[in-house]
């Protein structure tokens, strides 16, 4: 007899299992609930399944197939994203495998369900002279135009994740000589990073400037909003989008919006071609894997461009110049038009 039994287990994932166990944050949380939403979504209106009586037996690899194929051709759905949903799907099934043995051989399918090889897509930073025009767009003869060059200025500086900001407290500063922020990243792992005297200025102005610079405010968040609420990653987003449209119009090299991760890859780009040392980077980025960090090693122009110009006595020759060479000139103009 089937058991209406996965809503049980899923619930039990997310509320219980993640939280608890694996110990992971309310982005990662939110992540897999989207997951799973698309997924129910996909199993009621295309599937014509009754959700509310699924059973963990109807998850099948044929489905999950089914559905990333869907998310693939009728979605229009990355492959970035595609992969990103079965990795979710993959640690449920994990999950389920000690609960329900007995339907091991079909988690073994789900689990052998592969991801799909997407294109490595190159690193486009921002120059510095790009970074330095946007930075200084906002207002800052007001409060409100002094607070956001001071997240514009962390944002960069650190090169934190968006979500990253939004839950900086006032008590990861400090200003202390090397003044410097802790970030709590992916995974619940604590990372120290430095930031510029000038920032340390900016955000210790901003901190005396709102009458939280004391100890019984280290408790709250860094960065808020006109309502005392700590800042979304929405709200994080407008703010530099705002900026970025005024800095677009004095440097058509910046883009006319932008995604915060933008910004956390151009200070990555841009510390790797000061240390030239991805370990550093790694470790201020919070990288679980070299791997990952490796991506401004293949995508640092500027990097090739400073060992081609160590090459000596290069092989190539110079030519002259086809203005100068009257002969040639004629003769392309006039070839294949006199037969």
């Amino acid at each position: 007899m089937r058991t209406p039994d996965f809503s049980k287990y899923l619930t039990m994932f997310l509320e219980h299992y993640l939280p608890e166990l694996k110990n992971a944050s309310e982005n990662t949380l939110a992540t897999y609930s989207d997951t799973f939403c698309y997924f129910l979504t996909y199993c009621q209106d295309v599937e014509a399944m009754k959700i509310e009586r699924m059973s963990v037996s109807d998850f099948t690899a044929e489905l999950v197939e089914r559905y990333l194929h869907w998310m693939e051709t009728s979605q229009g759905n990355s492959l970035a994203t595609r992969n990103n949903r079965l990795a979710t799907i993959h640690s449920f099934v994990r999950f389920l495998q000690p609960r329900e043995p007995k339907l091991l051989l079909n988690f073994q399918k789900i689990l052998a369900i592969p991801t799909k090889k997407a294109p490595q897509k190159t690193v486009q930073p921002l120059s510095k002279e790009s970074v330095a025009v946007l930075l200084r767009q906002p207002d800052t003869s007001t409060l409100k135009g002094r607070r956001d060059a001071t997240v514009l200025c962390v944002l960069y500086d650190t090169a934190a994740r968006v979500s990253e900001i939004c839950n900086l407290r006032i008590e990861d500063v400090r200003f202390e000589n090397p003044p410097h922020i802790r970030i709590m990243g992916k995974g619940m792992k604590v990372r120290t990073v430095p930031i510029l005297p000038a920032t340390a200025i900016n955000l210790k102005s901003y901190l005396i400037e709102t009458h939280r610079l004391k100890p019984e405010c280290y408790h709250l968040p860094l960065f808020v909003n006109r309502d005392g609420e700590p800042f979304t990653r929405s709200g994080i987003r407008y703010i530099l989008n705002k900026y970025v449209k005024m800095a677009h119009e004095i440097d058509p090299s910046i883009p006319e919006s932008l995604n915060p991760h933008r910004i956390r890859h151009t200070k990555a780009m841009h510390l790797y071609e000061a240390v030239d040392d991805l370990i550093d980077v790694r470790d201020f980025l919070g990288h679980a894997d070299i791997k990952t960090t490796s991506i401004y090693a293949r995508s640092s122009l500027a990097k090739k461009r400073k060992a081609q110009e160590k090459i000596s006595n290069s092989p190539v020759p110079e030519m002259a110049s086809w203005q100068q060479d009257k002969g040639t000139l004629e003769w392309l103009k006039n070839y294949g038009r006199k037969k």
